[in-house]
């Protein structure tokens, strides 16, 4: 009779390495877990919506976004710290206001689910939290995320916060409109707020 060992565990397999991970390659604000979560509104905030939706937005902006995850059917989009207050009034602005969509913002006190980082496999979990763009160890991060120009924290050369907030505001629409004309289930309506956890 042959027995199987199973390979050596690797530091990231528990939660406390998962959280080491974050907090010493990026500098990023963890709650531990099951499962850990990325605090946001202190390095980041989050754009949250569906995947559907998400994809499209991706196709419009190329480059145009920072680091993108995927856990379900939810796709959530980095964008600069502070975003998150800016978020309601430029869907006003951008003629979204009053318009239902299943478009989302975490900030300040809100929390992310914590992707594997790149290249360490996955849960193998159905719905698992992973990256599509990941962000890169040693680089600053934050100078790659959607800010708006005029904030003190959006940098001339990042991507453009009112470009991305109208992409996503036109995907979800979009989305919306697809589901109730294919007969398919609505997709949830959540007014853009800021959420303590996720």
């Amino acid at each position: 009779m042959a027995f199987t060992v199973p390979p050596p565990r690797s530091p990231l397999d528990s939660d406390g390495g998962l959280a080491r991970w974050y907090e010493h390659e990026l500098g990023w604000a963890t709650v531990p877990g099951p499962p850990v979560q990325l605090v946001t509104g202190l390095r980041f905030d989050v754009l949250e919506l569906p995947a559907t939706a998400g994809r499209g937005v991706l196709r419009r902006m190329g480059a145009g976004t920072g680091p993108v995850a995927l856990m379900g059917r939810r796709m959530r989009l980095l964008v600069a710290a502070g975003s998150a207050e800016e978020v309601p009034g430029l869907l006003d602005w951008l003629e979204w206001g009053g318009i239902s969509l299943d478009l989302a913002i975490l900030g300040t006190d809100g929390r992310m689910t914590a992707p594997l980082p790149p290249g360490r496999g996955g849960s193998g979990a159905p719905g698992a939290a992973v990256w599509l763009r990941a962000p890169v160890p040693g680089r600053e991060v934050e100078s790659s995320l959607p800010a708006l120009r005029s904030a003190p924290w959006g940098g001339a050369d990042g991507p453009c916060l009112v470009r991305l907030v109208g992409a996503a505001a036109a995907e979800c629409h979009r989305a919306r409109l697809l589901s109730v004309r294919t007969g398919g289930p609505a997709p949830q309506q959540l007014p853009p707020q800021r959420f303590a956890s996720s």
